[in-house]
């Protein structure tokens, strides 16, 4: 069984920067993909970036350029650093690891 917590959102003003974490009680490293969602109000949810176990990694195009997603298997831990921040990238950011796992979600919320 395992168990994420996000951690790290809070406000920011446009431009700025913001790492997220995700602490996984049990051990990922045997889970292949890893990633990240979010989801803001009126809109559908996003799949922002994914990361593999070898480390291959894929972005939405709204974070391309801006946003970076790591693992630390050693760690238990995935990142997602995010700058160069919009309002538009105001939301509640999930982790996931394979199909099963889920965190509570971390709210970010960008400021003009």
């Amino acid at each position: 069984q395992v168990q994420l917590v996000e951690s790290g959102g809070g406000l920011v003003q446009a431009g700025g920067s913001l790492r997220l974490a995700c602490a996984a009680s049990g051990n990922i490293f045997r889970i292949n993909t890893m990633g990240w969602y979010r989801l803001a109000p009126g809109k559908q949810r996003e799949l922002v970036a994914t990361i593999t176990r070898g480390g291959s990694t894929n972005y939405a195009d709204s974070v391309k350029g801006r946003f970076t997603i790591s693992r630390d298997n050693a760690k238990n831990t995935m990142y997602l650093q995010m700058n160069s921040l919009t309002p538009d990238d105001t939301a509640v950011y999930y982790c996931y690891a394979g199909v099963t796992y889920w965190g509570q979600g971390t709210q970010v919320t960008v400021s003009s």
